[in-house]
């Protein structure tokens, strides 16, 4: 195992059967070296930084039936919301006043939010912001419309892959397309985003030959962001009942995917710290170097439930940043509430 992650970290890539390898067989004594040296590699990039992003949750309206989600269209349990367009700009305000210089525009798969809404939303940002950086994370769109939002302005895009397993991707999305996913996300590194992938970790009915072609296919694609956290059930889903992922499998992906590429923006998510009260912390020391804490009025976070237990719903936007930033500093990295951009991007 040592031999192998050595390899990783001069290759900066090994074989299918070797990711599996490593999965499979990884002791806590070679799992303790992968972790060293996903942090020397990420100290090799980005120093000592951790980058914050202010998190927007804009809507729990979503049109899609992802079978895990607690806001899928098909939850007659969901307590809906749509935020308008002063409660965004006043979300924007209070964070900017905090040091916040990057917004993450996060919402379901709401029609109400027509093309012509989010060129408004980023514009009226952009003009008033000029020195942040907008990301998006809206879901699937025709290209038309991405590049439509580049143009207003949007500098970033989120959408996670979710598998790379076509398999996989039937069952957890049954009424959509994993061509049109790979398309879309082809279409927005086109375009000139910055783009994040990523995937939900233990999932039901994922396998570990899963997460190796997940790792393979980022390899491949190289997003400047990738967003992983462990399946966290939701008690309205078809998954209510199911274990959550772990933590332990968790870092130790992250940590691959710091080795496999070592520049990519990796945060240690909320999902992370609703599972282990610790969990951000593992996430940062195993490679992660952005949180999102959240900036949505505190009187709609509980209503943005992708998953059971969220943590964080009711804190205030400055107590949120005053406590991840302790937590930040307490394994030894600094906070950096600078823009952030991947280190290898140029609009």
């Amino acid at each position: 195992m040592i031999e192998l992650i050595d390899k990783l970290v001069a290759d900066q890539d090994l074989t299918s059967h070797e990711l599996l390898d490593l999965l499979v067989n990884m002791d806590e004594v070679s799992k303790a070296y992968l972790i060293s040296k996903a942090d020397e590699v990420r100290r090799a990039n980005y120093g000592d930084k951790v980058f914050m992003r202010g998190l927007l949750e804009i809507s729990s309206y979503c049109k899609q039936h992802c079978v895990y989600c607690g806001i899928r269209s098909e939850n007659k349990n969901a307590d809906r919301y749509r935020l308008t367009l002063d409660q965004i700009m006043s979300a924007c305000e209070e964070g900017y006043r905090l040091g916040y210089r990057t917004f993450v525009i996060q919402g379901g798969e709401d029609d109400y939010f027509t093309d012509e809404k989010i060129v408004q939303m980023i514009v009226a940002i952009k003009s008033k912001y000029p020195d942040t950086r907008v990301t998006l994370s809206l879901g699937e769109k025709e290209r038309g419309s991405y590049q439509k939002f580049y143009d207003a302005g949007a500098d970033r895009y989120l959408l996670r892959h979710e598998t790379a397993s076509d398999r996989l991707y039937k069952s957890l999305h049954p009424k959509m397309s994993f061509d049109h996913r790979m398309k879309c996300l082809e279409d927005l590194k086109a375009i000139g985003y910055q783009v994040g992938a990523g995937f939900m970790v233990g999932v039901p009915g994922q396998t570990l030959e899963d997460l190796v072609g997940d790792l393979k296919f980022l390899k491949k694609f190289k997003p400047h962001m990738i967003g992983i956290g462990p399946f966290v059930p939701h008690k309205d889903t078809p998954f209510r009942g199911y274990e959550s992922g772990t933590v332990d499998l968790t870092e130790t992906l992250l940590a691959l995917i710091r080795l496999l590429l070592p520049d990519v923006l990796l945060p240690a998510t909320t999902s992370l710290g609703t599972i282990d009260p610790k969990g951000r912390e593992r996430g940062l020391k195993a490679g992660g170097n952005v949180v999102m804490p959240n900036l949505s009025p505190i009187d709609v976070r509980e209503k943005y439930a992708l998953y059971d237990g969220k943590i964080c719903t009711g804190d205030e936007a400055a107590h949120c940043r005053k406590c991840i930033e302790g937590r930040i500093k307490s394994v030894g990295y600094q906070v950096d509430m600078s823009v952030g951009d991947n280190i290898n991007w140029r609009r």
